[in-house]
């Protein structure tokens, strides 16, 4: 491929899988600290920097938790979202799909009007203002328990027209899709879409269950997929996406090293794979350094990374008639490229 980097900066693109608290940059987090005297365990920027290294999925979250902290009016979701946003559409992403965790936002106090209206408000600027669509997704943290998700459900009623479907995050292990089965159902029944988190951390049998259990349209992460080979069949054969993080999978030591990494080996086996940036401001790219990362680590082809943007239009929740529109958008910048 010629001058890859050039070629994936301008690269048509969606993104599935990033979680909004997960793009708190430590510029803003401590701005946000000071406009609402939060008190940070840090000195300075550099020193929030620094502790965004983790060993694994828990000790990530930790420092992610605890970030949420300085989220505390609505202007400051607003501000959060905007700073994504607009990277996002410096990266030629054309359609955003965004997780939420109202849970670690309301069992702090806050109301789900002041992180909602905040967000959306970004939402409708950004894409009045760049051309980009979003939606948002709610999700559950599987840490707590379903009658915790449940009341969450609950709460968001008022503004069930401002998100499309609910997601399952947070820590894995332990916490098997199952344990959620009855709030998914409740969500489907109300015509929301339903995606999970399985096999980052957990095994295999997370991915079944939250295929079978929850009845979900997209595996969030799925890496673990592989090590069986009929499940691997299946979601080739269904035709399932996976929203794949590569630079979160490098940090929280999900693959020892980016030239290990599955992505290829997805594709070579039929499944439908996605490339996304999940937590970014952590992790240390977003949608364009998460392309180039794996395709600098994998020799990935010109044709392997239309075919990973493809995917992501494909497998977005979006109308046939923008779908379409997307793709053909892609065709025209993939034949006009040299």
């Amino acid at each position: 491929m010629t001058d890859p980097a050039a070629f994936i900066a301008g690269l048509p693109k969606a993104e599935l899988h990033v979680h909004i608290e997960g793009t708190l940059e430590p510029e803003l987090m401590v701005a946000l600290a000071r406009r609402n005297n939060v008190a940070l365990p840090y000195a300075d920027v550099d020193a929030v920097r620094a502790a965004y290294s983790f060993g694994n999925l828990q000790d990530f979250l930790d420092l992610y938790y605890q970030g949420m902290n300085v989220l505390q009016q609505e202007q400051d979701y607003y501000d959060l979202a905007m700073a994504y946003l607009r990277r996002a559409a410096e990266q030629n992403v054309l359609h955003a799909e965004i997780f939420f965790d109202p849970q670690g936002h309301t069992d702090r106090g806050i109301p789900f009007r002041t992180v909602i209206d905040g967000l959306w408000a970004a939402m409708k600027d950004a894409e009045r203002s760049y051309g980009l669509t979003t939606s948002l997704i709610l999700s559950f943290l599987r840490h707590l328990d379903e009658a915790a998700a449940e009341r969450t459900l609950d709460e968001a009623m008022p503004w069930r027209e401002r998100f499309i479907g609910v997601g399952l995050d947070s820590s894995e292990k332990g916490h098997p899709p199952s344990k959620f089965r009855r709030v998914f159902a409740r969500a489907r029944s109300l015509g929301l879409k339903a995606v999970a988190h399985a096999g980052e951390e957990g095994p295999p049998g997370y991915v079944r269950e939250a295929l079978d259990l929850l009845q979900v349209q997209r595996i969030d992460h799925g890496n673990r997929a592989l090590e069986d080979d009929a499940l691997v069949a299946r979601l080739a054969q269904e035709q399932m996406p996976l929203t794949v993080c590569p630079l979160s999978n490098l940090r929280l030591c999900v693959v020892p090293d980016m030239t290990q990494h599955p992505l290829r080996r997805m594709l070579q086996a039929g499944l439908v794979a996605t490339v996304n940036s999940d937590d970014p401001a952590y992790f240390g790219g977003y949608m364009t350094e998460n392309f180039a990362a794996v395709q600098q680590a994998l020799g990935l082809t010109r044709d392997e990374i239309v075919t990973l943007a493809g995917n992501s239009f494909r497998a977005a929740f979006l109308d046939e008639a923008a779908k379409q529109r997307h793709l053909a958008a892609l065709a025209a910048y993939a034949a006009a490229a040299i």
